[in-house]
């Protein structure tokens, strides 16, 4: 497919205005380690808030959304959704708390509540581990997603898109550090927005499909389109609601949903100016990145099972693509074929700048980790502000080379997201109740962070390989959560004085505690009434829509009273 001049001239327009930002903010973001990755903590609610909205707005998002809906059906959502609750704890009970305890980046949290030897090497192993192992295979998905779409809309070859993507990305994280990161989110997430709600208008009226009415009404669609799984089919409800619900959210380790907070969107909140800004971001992000954004990416997935309803038949619509490339996770992409010249300037560009916005995030993120949790504080503790910049780049630099490498074996979304998914098994309470159980020590984060590794990796390619992923989950967080509690109540937790200051610093209120998750409750239900009232206002069902707009309201009166309870 070929972009006509002003489909050029949006994208490259889009792509000069990141780099402008870059440039602009470089010599405030170069003044010192705390300007390069926390932007000095002044950050308003609003800006972060759009920052973690954007970061996870990512390439292979419309992707992976369009594979799970291709195969489970709209309700296999839940596996995400499910997160929600995780994320509105985190606003309501842990935002506050990050905020107080004032570290540069959550790996600091390791010397803060734990103490000795083991203490500092935890901090260090989980700056790499995360930093760069995990970092990057969030990385190469989002560049995988890039590939893609790059292959299908314009044959490009993959080592193409890597460079050319990679290098404007990183010359603008390098820069800008994490103002430019937090300017560009802003402005990237209305362009990726429009792109999304332009490229399910398109998909939704090609010619095949026929607008909303008639695609609703396809016979290939009717076990597609329902929000909740067929409660008659435990081989459905299991799996796809109560897995999620009542174990995944709170056990599962995944970057942008870490129980407690933590990665990128800790890092927003503790830049942010104080604690009601820190809470106001996380609630503003978990409205839309739940409530709001789903429908566009759902309603494209959805026609391109009219269009595409196999992956046979989007083998033959792109014979240019290796087929090792082509799964479910690529009808995102192959509908984009179908908007029109001039609109695809605008959908190309909003694609672009949902990479760009996750690519730099994570790269200024990675970075922080290892110039801040192993640079400064192992090998060059006397390092000053420039040289810790200076180093902060080059980190940069490395962190997308090493991305666009793995982006190179990778196959589809579902692939690495279920793998993310494995490796955080098991790990999930540990970092919930840390904060307020003194037994939990430094050797029950490592005992778990090693089990979840181990068990997940065994029951994946091991003798249990043939279970089912619920199934291998369930097992992967039994054992892992069993294992580290005994570790936890057969080892002595740290001592007296380091539990002293981590409880002055945070300043914990048992009332706040409780209202924090009582307020947490009232959100996740009102978002959740706000993510099907759209859903069903979609699909017609007015009354419906009625009655969850009610339920959406009265949640979020009393969402809004009990935090003021908190005294915020």
């Amino acid at each position: 497919m070929k972009l006509s001049l002003l489909d050029w001239s949006i994208v490259i327009g889009t792509l000069g205005m990141t780099l402008f930002v870059g440039i602009w903010v470089s010599k405030r973001a170069g003044r010192n380690s705390a300007s390069f990755f926390l932007g000095n903590r002044h950050m308003p609610w609003w800006l972060l808030g759009f920052s973690m909205v954007a970061t996870t707005f990512a390439a292979d998002t419309p992707n992976l959304v369009t594979q799970i809906v291709r195969s489970q059906g709209i309700s296999g959502n839940w596996v995400w959704w499910c997160f929600l609750v995780t994320g509105m704890l985190t606003t309501f009970v842990y935002a506050r708390l990050w905020r107080r305890l004032g570290v540069t980046t959550d790996i600091e949290f390791y010397e803060q509540r734990y103490s000795g030897k083991p203490a500092r090497f935890l901090r260090g192993f989980r700056a790499i581990y995360l930093g760069l192992f995990f970092n990057i295979m969030i990385m190469a998905n989002v560049t995988l997603a890039a590939i893609k779409i790059s292959g299908v809309l314009f044959a490009i070859e993959p080592e193409t898109v890597i460079i050319t993507a990679g290098l404007i990305t990183v010359i603008f994280s390098a820069a800008g550090g994490f103002v430019g990161v937090l300017i560009t989110d802003f402005l990237l997430f209305f362009m990726a927005m429009a792109g999304s709600i332009l490229a399910a208008y398109f998909a939704v009226n090609h010619p095949a499909v026929g607008g909303l009415d008639a695609l609703l009404a396809h016979p290939a669609l009717q076990d597609k389109i329902s929000f909740l799984p067929d409660f008659s089919d435990p081989n459905q409800y299991v799996p796809l609601l109560l897995i999620p619900l009542l174990v995944q959210w709170w056990s599962v380790w995944y970057p942008g949903a870490e129980p407690g907070g933590g990665g990128y969107i800790a890092q927003r909140m503790l830049a942010a100016k104080d604690e009601n800004h820190s809470v106001g971001a996380s609630a503003f992000f978990n409205v839309c990145h739940y409530a709001i954004r789903p429908w566009p990416w759902i309603l494209v997935a959805l026609a391109s099972l009219v269009v595409f309803p196999d992956i046979a038949s989007l083998q033959s619509a792109l014979p240019h693509v290796s087929a090792d490339l082509v799964k479910d996770d690529l009808a995102y992409s192959a509908m984009l074929a179908y908007v029109p010249s001039g609109m695809l300037g605008i959908v190309v560009a909003s694609l672009a700048a949902a990479y760009v916005s996750t690519i730099s995030t994570s790269l200024n993120w990675g970075a922080s980790y290892v110039v801040n949790d192993v640079y400064k504080r192992f090998l060059a503790p006397d390092a000053g502000d420039k040289q810790v910049v200076r180093v902060g780049r080059i980190v940069t630099v490395v962190l997308m080379v090493l991305a666009g490498l793995l982006a190179l074996k990778l196959e589809s979304a579902m692939q690495a997201f279920r793998l993310m998914l494995s490796i955080g098994a098991g790990t999930g309470l540990l970092f919930l109740l840390r904060w307020f159980w003194h037994r939990i020590n430094v050797w029950s984060e490592i005992s778990a962070m090693v089990l979840s590794f181990v068990v997940s990796m065994y029951f994946e390619f091991g003798h249990f390989a043939f279970l089912d992923g619920w199934k291998k989950l369930i097992f992967s967080v039994a054992l892992t959560t069993v294992g580290w509690v005994i570790v936890t109540l057969l080892t002595p937790p740290s001592d007296a004085e380091t539990l002293r200051r981590f409880d002055a610093s945070i300043n914990v209120d048992k009332a706040d505690i409780r209202r924090g998750a009582g307020a947490t409750l009232a959100a996740t239900i009102g978002v959740y009434a706000a993510l099907f009232g759209i859903g069903a206002l979609l699909f017609k069902d007015y009354l419906l829509a009625t009655g969850l707009l009610i339920v959406m309201s009265v949640a979020a009166l009393l969402t809004t009273r009990l935090y003021r309870q908190t005294g915020a």
